[in-house]
């Protein structure tokens, strides 16, 4: 059982087959997948599932905190498994998103909300760019 596996589990959730594929999808994923991609994904393991599966199941890990949906200033939700704290950095010419840390910013955020009198407890942070063509 891999640990998204487990998370659902501890949560309650009976784990059915077609359950265990979606989160094989996502814990496999090296992108983030819009619901359609994974739904494809999971359509070359098991040409049975639906779309109102993923659909569905996507949503509940959403609620219970195991998946983080972005939108990316896209017409769609693309989805990961909620693990390491990261940003993204999205290239708006090929809708590539780039995961990044970075020390420095995590300080600066928590010294911003500190100075502006709050503790800062959560927070989602999206970059968009173009990438540079250095000559």
């Amino acid at each position: 059982m891999n640990n998204l596996e487990q998370k659902c589990a501890d949560a309650g959730l009976k784990m059915t087959g077609q359950r265990k594929l979606i989160l094989q999808v996502l814990d496999t994923a090296e992108d983030h997948p819009s619901v359609e991609t994974v739904y494809e994904r999971a359509k070359e393991l098991d040409s049975s599932i639906s779309m109102a599966t993923v659909y569905r199941t996507l949503n509940m890990l959403d609620e219970l905190n195991l998946v983080i949906r972005h939108e990316f200033k896209e017409n769609f939700s693309r989805y990961e498994v909620n693990e390491a704290h990261h940003h993204h950095l999205i290239d708006l010419e090929t809708g590539d998103v780039i995961e990044f840390q970075n020390a420095e910013l995590e300080k600066l955020k928590e010294k911003i909300a500190n100075e502006l009198g709050f503790d800062l407890v959560d927070h989602r942070l999206e970059l968009y760019g173009k990438k540079i063509n250095k000559k």
